[in-house]
This record gives structure tokens, C-alpha cells and sequence, in this order.
């Protein structure tokens, strides 16, 4: 079932943080306008895959989503977007929209952190489905009220204004990684 267009919203990679409380990286996805964000915690193994391309770091031999860049673009095809398709039971899903050298439009199942590396490789948009930034906004908002007072420092259980709020107090210098 094929989402139309409109029904998506063009981000881009914020940056890159760790979460204090887990130790986990976060990439933050926001919308051109900065209105709207999208975090969403990856691997450490992504975030070093996405943080290597966003400062330009070259390494000696191929990392994977570099594999995965030069063999697509070996067989003739494109990376046309990543997107970022559901979020189910906590999990985020995702998908990339690729055209083959016959101009046949393919779409695969993708880890999000994977379809993010990848976009950034082949210099790719990024789309958020509408519907994901509301159940986003709707976990984070249950958290919230499930959660003990004293618990601010559980970031998952942020809403997406406070988000909003959190990170327009911060400075470049806060992002590890910043575009």
C-alpha cells in the first residue's frame, strides 16, 4: 500500500546526541522550518555510520552503507527517498523508494537508522509520514502522564513540544554531529 506524497513531510538530520539517562544515541530528524522534530534512538554502530558521512570522514575500506550506495549505484539504481513509515508498539518503520536503471520504482523495508545512513550516502530526502510525528507526539504524551513526577530525565518520555522547547534552548555546541 503506497502512501501518497502529501500524506509526508521532508526532514532532514538535525543531529546526532546521546541520550544521559541510556547512553544511547539519538538522531533527530526536523522539518526545513524547524517546527517540527522527530527523535528517534538508533545503534551506536548507525549513529557512527551516520556521523562519519555528516563530517565528511572518509575511512580506508568500504563501511556497509557505503556497500549498500556502491552496489546500488553498480546495478543502475537510485536511492529516490527515505521514508519513515509507522510507528508500531514503540518501534519505528521504514522503507526506501528506489528506481532500477529500467526506471522500475521498488519499495524495501528498511530499519530507520539504515534508511537514514543510506539517504545521507546518496544525498536522499527523508520523509516522515504525518501520521507517525502524531503517534510519536501520542507515545511521548502517554509516557508522560504514566510516568513517576520526578522522572524529567527520561528523554523517551518527552512530548514533541517539549522536545520543541528542549531543543531550542540548545547551542550547536550541544549536537555531537550537527548539519
Amino acid at each position: 500500500m503506497t502512501a501518497h506524497r502529501e500524506d509526508f513531510i521532508l526532514m532532514v538530520v538535525g543531529g546526532i546526541k546521546i541520550d544521559p539517562s541510556t547512553k544511547m544515541p539519538i538522531v533527530v530528524l526536523k522539518d526545513p522550518d524547524n517546527r517540527m522534530n522527530l527523535p528517534i534512538w538508533i545503534g551506536p554502530l548507525e549513529a557512527t555510520a551516520m556521523a562519519t558521512e555528516l563530517e565528511g570522514i572518509r575511512s580506508q575500506r568500504p563501511m556497509t552503507h557505503d556497500l549498500l550506495r556502491n552496489l546500488l549505484a553498480e546495478f543502475g539504481a537510485t536511492v529516490e527517498a527515505a521514508e519513515i513509515t509507522e510507528l508500531r508498539e514503540s518501534t519505528y518503520f521504514a522503507r526506501l523508494q528506489l528506481k532500477t536503471r529500467e526506471g522500475k520504482a521498488l519499495e524495501i523495508d528498511s530499519r530507520p537508522s539504515d534508511a537514514i545512513a543510506l539517504a545521507l550516502r546518496t544525498k536522499s530526502p527523508i520523509y516522515v509520514a504525518k501520521k507517525v510525528l502524531e503517534d510519536s507526539s501520542e507515545l511521548h504524551e502517554a509516557e508522560n502522564q504514566a510516568a513517576a513526577p520526578n522522572t524529567d530525565q527520561n528523554l523517551a518520555g518527552i512530548s514533541r513540544d517539549k522536545w520543541s522547547e528542549i531543543l531550542e534552548r540548545m547551542s550547536p555546541e550541544d549536537f555531537k554531529y550537527k548539519m
